[in-house]
């Protein structure tokens, strides 16, 4: 596996992104990045992003929720990011994402987990969650689902998962601001295309879509139905944060609420903005964070 990584330098100078890098390898010769701020003694809140975005996607819920005095940990997906990028397509799977994050999350050790996942965020993440419950204490969901392949998927998907496969033009900023209700800033644009100097580069990116489970027989099927069994008995606190302008994952909210039971009772919340709603509201989304956990320490 030819792996390629991206030039410090191009992160630099990044607009609100003055964290300190931390790695992690995964593998032999395969490291991830990822943010860590706030007490290293602090309950920790994982951050996952998402399709094409990287850590720089929670920059500015990242310091609400450390000052609070939780440990925030935001890691960089392989192949996106200031995280070592594999050059082919055909080196990711749903699998091999699942284990590096795996990998990332033992040895760490961290326990009393609250998730925070969006878009690929939660197709790894619920499924991290359930795999190993023991360590997570609540999960919050934004623009995200656990597909199996059982349900149709939106005509839009499609659409999306085509041109990832097939176009020979793939301007990740471009992706990130098509699902962003506001004007993303030049400076913001330049650094979601930071860790990607090249189309060398994205091969992660491009893979992503074709992982998504469309059929019952996917690869990755089996495995998110035993998620979901695992979900389906799951009473720790279940929140679902999703925004009002996301085509794709619209109603992915109500779905989950019937059928965790963890969901029951919480405070579920609409907020504005398009697929990326950490750049849309992330002041609001932060909030919605910082009140389960203190719902938790009150209980």
């Amino acid at each position: 596996m030819r792996i390629l990584r991206t030039d410090e330098a191009r992160f630099a100078g990044l607009p609100d992104y003055p964290f300190q890098a931390n790695y992690l390898d995964v593998e032999p010769g395969l490291r991830m990045h990822f943010v860590d701020q706030g007490p290293t003694n602090g309950a920790p809140v994982v951050m996952l992003h998402g399709e094409p975005s990287w850590s720089y996607l929670y920059r500015h819920m990242i310091p609400m929720v450390a000052e609070a005095g939780y440990r925030v940990l935001a890691p960089d997906l392989i192949g996106f990011g200031k995280s070592d990028k594999p050059a082919n397509v055909t080196d990711y799977s749903y699998s091999s994402h699942m284990s590096w994050l795996a990998r990332w999350l033992e040895d760490l050790n961290l326990t009393n987990i609250t998730l925070v996942c969006q878009n690929w965020g939660s197709l790894l993440g619920l499924r991290l969650a359930a795999e190993h419950h023991r360590r997570f204490s609540r999960i919050i969901v934004g623009n995200g689902m656990l597909p199996t392949g059982d349900s149709p998927v939106p005509a839009v998907f499609r659409a999306w998962k085509a041109f990832a496969s097939h176009s020979p033009w793939f301007p990740v900023a471009r992706i990130i601001q098509l699902g962003t209700e506001r004007a993303l800033s030049p400076g913001e644009m330049a650094a979601y295309e930071a860790p990607f100097p090249s189309a060398a580069f994205k091969a992660g990116a491009r893979a992503f879509p074709g992982l998504v489970p469309v059929s019952p027989d996917d690869p990755a099927s089996a495995a998110n139905r035993e998620a979901w069994r695992i979900l389906e008995k799951w009473r720790k606190p279940f929140i679902t944060c999703f925004s009002n302008g996301d085509p794709i994952t619209r109603g992915g909210d109500r779905h989950m609420q019937r059928r965790i039971p963890g969901a029951l009772g919480q405070p579920h919340i609409t907020l504005r903005g398009g697929h990326f709603l950490q750049e849309d509201s992330p002041r609001e989304f932060a909030r919605v964070i910082l009140d389960a956990l203190k719902a938790e320490m009150a209980a």
